[in-house]
C-alpha cells in the first residue's frame, strides 16, 4: 500500500539574477549624474547679496573678537588681583 511516488524533476532556468550591488564605476556614474541634477536646484545668490552676507559676517566677526578680548582682559585684571591679595 505504498503511495506513488513521482520522481521530482529539477528545471533550471539558463537566466542569472543579479541580486548584489552595481559595481564602482556604476555607482561613481550614479553618485554623479544625482550631483548633478541637485546643483541645477540651487539658487545662487547674486552679487548684491554675497557682498550683504559679507559685510554681516565680517561685522558679527569684529564683534565676537572684541567681547573674546572684553572677557579676556576682565579675566586678567581678576587674576592679577587675586595674585595681589594672596601674594
Amino acid at each position: 500500500m505504498a503511495k506513488d511516488e513521482k520522481p521530482v524533476v529539477a528545471t533550471t532556468n539558463a537566466v542569472k539574477k543579479e541580486t548584489g550591488k552595481p559595481g564602482f564605476g556604476k555607482r561613481v556614474a550614479k553618485w554623479f549624474r544625482e550631483m548633478k541634477s541637485e546643483l541645477k536646484k540651487v539658487v545662487w545668490p547674486g552679487p548684491k547679496e554675497v557682498s550683504k552676507n559679507t559685510i554681516v559676517s565680517i561685522v558679527v566677526m569684529v564683534i565676537s573678537a572684541i567681547a573674546i578680548w572684553l572677557f579676556d582682559e576682565l579675566a586678567q585684571a581678576i587674576v592679577k588681583a587675586i595674585i595681589t591679595l594672596a601674594g
